[in-house]
């Protein structure tokens, strides 16, 4: 009798220890009781009833999906392979369970449609210049599908855009193109800055005379400095206009009179008629 009582006892002992299970802190178990969801538990020792109750583990953390390369035809007509990856956590995990047969797969299969739809009403020009901005549609709109299954999305980021080899080529003429013009635009505005500079300096050297001979010197200076070459160079009067003033002194103008009787001409008639009268 007592060992029937022990064997008993055992086998209780054996039942209750045998329900116990442990879930990590990310963890949780969704909890059915004869085919009926009584919640989630966990983390940490939980209790299930063998043969009754049935569990479920969800993790809680983000996961990184990642979406195939998808062909997508642009709303200016070009065909290019996107592919993006998806980052997602279950909120519910009561939901993920019992909302959706296999969460994953339906946000995977939700995300692929929804990256071919918002891409397909999208131009190219923007498409590879506001990613930010088709990131935050893609987002919203997945996050807002999987809310109703316990999923939350965090982000949606486009990975890679594959163009085809023609359209490479025409974006590589247009870059070049964009690189010739700026550099065209460049150079006019320093010619004109040049410009500008030259005639503020000749308006300078032209209130002082003494600057065209610093400059001229200057010049010579630097052709000087050329061991190699043989330069003529022409030398402006103007430089020794100054020395020649001082050297030659100015005389007095001739009388016309005096003038016409040591050159023989003959004086106008006013002229000669004063000399008469005189």
């Amino acid at each position: 009798m007592g060992s029937v009582l022990m064997t008993a006892l055992a086998a209780v002992a054996l039942y209750l220890f045998s329900g116990l299970r442990v879930l990590r802190e990310y963890e949780r178990a969704v909890y059915f009781f004869l085919g009926r969801s009584w919640g989630s538990k966990g983390p940490g020792l939980i209790y299930l009833p063998p043969l009754f109750a049935k569990m479920q583990k969800v993790s809680l953390r983000v996961m990184a999906m990642d979406i195939p390369p998808q062909d997508v035809i642009t709303r200016d007509n070009i065909s290019i392979k996107v592919n993006a990856v998806l980052y997602m956590r279950v909120k519910d995990p009561v939901k993920a369970v019992i909302g959706v047969e296999n969460y994953l797969y339906a946000t995977s299969q939700l995300a692929q449609t929804t990256l071919r739809s918002v891409l397909g009403e999208t131009e190219m020009d923007e498409l590879l210049m506001s990613r930010e901005k088709i990131n935050a549609i893609l987002k919203n709109i997945i996050d807002s599908r999987t809310e109703d299954w316990g999923v939350e999305v965090s982000a949606v980021e486009v990975k890679d855009v594959d163009l085809p080899p023609e359209m490479k080529r025409a974006m590589a003429r247009q870059a070049e193109a964009e690189r010739e013009r700026r550099a065209k635009v460049i150079n006019a505005e320093g010619e004109l800055q040049a410009a500008e500079k030259l005639a503020q300096a000749a308006h300078i050297i032209g209130k002082e005379p003494a600057a065209i001979q610093l400059r001229y010197l200057q010049t010579v200076n630097e052709i000087a400095s050329e061991n190699n070459s043989t330069t003529i160079f022409p030398i402006p009067i103007d430089l020794f206009r100054g020395f020649m003033e001082k050297i030659a002194p100015t005389q007095p103008a001739e009388p016309p009179r005096a003038l016409a009787e040591r050159t023989g001409e003959q004086l106008p008639a006013k002229t000669r008629e004063g000399k008469a009268k005189a």
